[in-house]
């Protein structure tokens, strides 16, 4: 299980559309949107699940850099201390 972290994201980009754009990688367990306490605003960054390392390496690879909703987002394996804890796991 590889937990992905997803920075420089778009307001507007949904839980949906990120579900949507790592399958095309393999198994997406879960993705969280983290919200703005105040505003109840995305805070521009995300946290995606996958099952199975070697299509998170693949996805990683391939959406590092990947331009949705007009901004460049950056993708890489979440580091300890910014593992989501959030999925209840």
């Amino acid at each position: 299980m590889t937990s992905i972290f997803v920075a420089k994201l778009d307001f507007g980009v949904s839980k949906e559309q990120l579900f949507e754009l790592f399958a095309q990688y393999g198994e997406v367990s879960k993705a969280h949107l983290p919200l703005d306490r105040d505003t109840g605003k995305p805070r521009g960054f995300a946290f995606v699940e996958m099952s199975n390392d070697d299509e998170a390496a693949k996805a990683i690879e391939a959406l590092d850099g990947f331009e949705i909703n007009r901004r460049r987002i950056a993708v890489k394996v979440a580091e300890n201390n910014r593992v989501c804890t959030c999925f209840g796991v």
